[in-house]
């Protein structure tokens, strides 16, 4: 039987707020055999290519973005919004549809040359990955591939991205 990650997305209306079409991966997290074959089909997902680092971001870039590590046998790089890492870090701006929010990473979390796979549950307007590849790429590593486990076609969030490799699982 073929492994369908639709089946396990599942749709909840106005949430977080009116008018928003919220896709919930619980399900997904929730089915041991469903994961494994989540974590399976994002490797595939980068063929041959090595990496060093995985990079995700919080907080749903975590769940399988650590999964994904152990899997390739490389680190996890977690970035995080303000106040939550410990340790000295770089922070990067980015816009929102109303305002701005920040993202950081720890200063010493990348080597110049490490090869970095981004990761993120969803690819909505880009702009939370167009940040963390500024992120990268201030502490010298080399972006290979930005994956993620859907993409929210209609918001042309891949427009952002496109001097970098994309690649979703599923588009919606």
């Amino acid at each position: 039987m073929e492994f369908n990650i639709k089946e396990y997305i599942r749709d909840i209306q106005d949430f977080p707020k009116k008018g928003v079409g919220f896709k919930d991966i619980t399900p997904l997290l929730n089915d041991h055999q469903a994961t494994v074959q989540t974590v399976k089909a994002l490797k595939t997902l980068l063929g041959d290519q090595k990496i060093d680092r995985v990079v995700g971001m919080e907080s749903r870039g975590f769940f399988f973005g650590t999964l994904l590590a152990a899997e390739l046998g490389v680190g996890f790089i977690p970035v995080r919004k303000p106040g939550k890492l410990p340790f000295d870090k770089i922070s990067e701006e980015y816009a929102l549809e109303y305002g701005t929010d920040i993202l950081e990473m720890h200063a010493d979390a990348i080597k110049p040359g490490e090869r970095i796979l981004i990761h993120d549950d969803v690819l909505a307007t880009g702009g939370t990955a167009e940040a963390v590849c500024k992120l990268v790429e201030r502490l010298g590593g080399e972006i290979v591939q930005l994956n993620f486990l859907m993409e929210l076609s209609f918001l042309h969030g891949r427009d952002r991205l496109k001097n970098y490799e994309v690649k979703s699982l599923v588009s919606y």
